[in-house]
C-alpha cells in the first residue's frame, strides 16, 4: 500500500506504507526498495460459478485488411518504409494500419493495392489467395501466354524446364513498372 503525495511534473509521487520510501509511481506499481505492490489491497473475490464463454466474434473487416497488408508486404519483401515510399505516405501510417490503429480510406486502399501490385479485392479478402486467383494471374502472364500454343508438343525435359520457370514466376513475380 502507498500514500499518495503531491504530483510532480504530472507524475504521481507516493510513499510506500511498508518501507516509507518516497518515490515516483513505477510502471509495474511495485515499490523500488521492497518490491511490494503500491496499489491498495483489494478484498479477495469469491469465485463465481463458471459461465459459458460465447464464441469469438468473426474478425472485423478492418482486421482482415491489416493482416492482408502485412502479409502481402512481407510476401513482396518490402519494409514498411519501402511501402510507405511507394504510397507517398509516412512510414508511421503504414505501421498504424498494420497494427489496427488506423483504418485506411478507400483512396489509401487503392494506393496500397497499387504499391503492393495486387487488387483492392485481395486486400479486402484478407490477403488469402485462392487457387483461381493464382491460375488467373498465371494465365495473364505474358510468358505463359506465349508458351500455351506449344505445350502439347513438349517432351519431359522441356516440361521440367518450363515448370521450373513457372515455379520461379510464382515464387518471385516480375515487377512491372
Amino acid at each position: 500500500m502507498a500514500t499518495t503525495l503531491a504530483p510532480v511534473d504530472s507524475r504521481e509521487v507516493v510513499r510506500c506504507d511498508r518501507c516509507q520510501l518516497v518515490q515516483f509511481r513505477t510502471n509495474n506499481n511495485n515499490c523500488r526498495r521492497c518490491k511490494v505492490s503500491l496499489d491498495p489491497e483489494e478484498p479477495e473475490i469469491v469465485a463465481a460459478p463458471p459461465v459459458a464463454i460465447p464464441a469469438a466474434p468473426p474478425r472485423a473487416p478492418h482486421l482482415q485488411v491489416a493482416v492482408a497488408i502485412r502479409s502481402l508486404r512481407q510476401r513482396s519483401g518490402l519494409s514498411q518504409r519501402q511501402l510507405a515510399a511507394r504510397m507517398n505516405v509516412p512510414r508511421t501510417y503504414v505501421s498504424k494500419i498494420e497494427n489496427e490503429k488506423a483504418t485506411p480510406t478507400l483512396s489509401s486502399l487503392e494506393r496500397l493495392a497499387r504499391a503492393l501490385e495486387v487488387q483492392v479485392s485481395d486486400l479486402l479478402k484478407g490477403g488469402v489467395r485462392t487457387h483461381e486467383d493464382d491460375v488467373r494471374d498465371l494465365i495473364a502472364d505474358e510468358f505463359v501466354a506465349e508458351i500455351v500454343p506449344y505445350v502439347g508438343r513438349l517432351n519431359g525435359m522441356q516440361w521440367a524446364s518450363i515448370l521450373g520457370q513457372v515455379r520461379d514466376l510464382t515464387l518471385h513475380p516480375r515487377r512491372s513498372s
